[in-house]
């Protein structure tokens, strides 16, 4: 019993874990243009090495850009003539942030498994005993 406890406790704590990361939206160029047009991004985060920019819209969306080589300054222009707030990540941020990998937890889906194959072969060897118990 105290073990199911604890094992319920991990995981609202890692639901609740996964639940600060802000989930970002791909969009296009000009969807984004569209946005900065109507003055609907309060925020910008500007990635050089991956050539991002991670956005934030004033209804709280989150949203993803990837500009084309070389356009950085005009992408950083275009925002701070709609007077966004705008970060650019330094090459340090830029690296780890390209170094981050999606989890997929492939492993607690292996482990699922194999627990719950244990479960059914365990149900399975006792009814099998039960049918073979000689009638008293």
């Amino acid at each position: 019993m105290r073990g199911l406890c604890c094992l319920l406790g991990a995981l609202a704590l890692a639901a609740a874990a996964g639940a600060a990361t802000p989930v970002y939206e791909k969009e296009s160029e000009q969807v984004w243009e569209q946005q900065l047009a109507a003055r609907q991004i309060r925020s910008a985060t500007i990635n050089k090495f991956l050539q991002t920019v991670r956005t934030t819209l004033k209804d709280g969306r989150n949203v993803l850009f990837k500009y084309p080589k070389g356009q950085e300054p005009r992408v950083r222009a275009q925002l701070a003539a709609k007077h966004v707030r705008v970060a650019v990540l330094t090459h340090s941020q830029a690296v780890k942030q390209a170094n981050k990998k999606p989890r997929h937890h492939k492993l607690r889906y292996i482990a699922g498994g194999i627990v719950l194959g244990l479960i059914v072969l365990t149900g399975a060897v006792l009814l099998v005993k039960r049918w073979r118990m000689p009638a008293d």
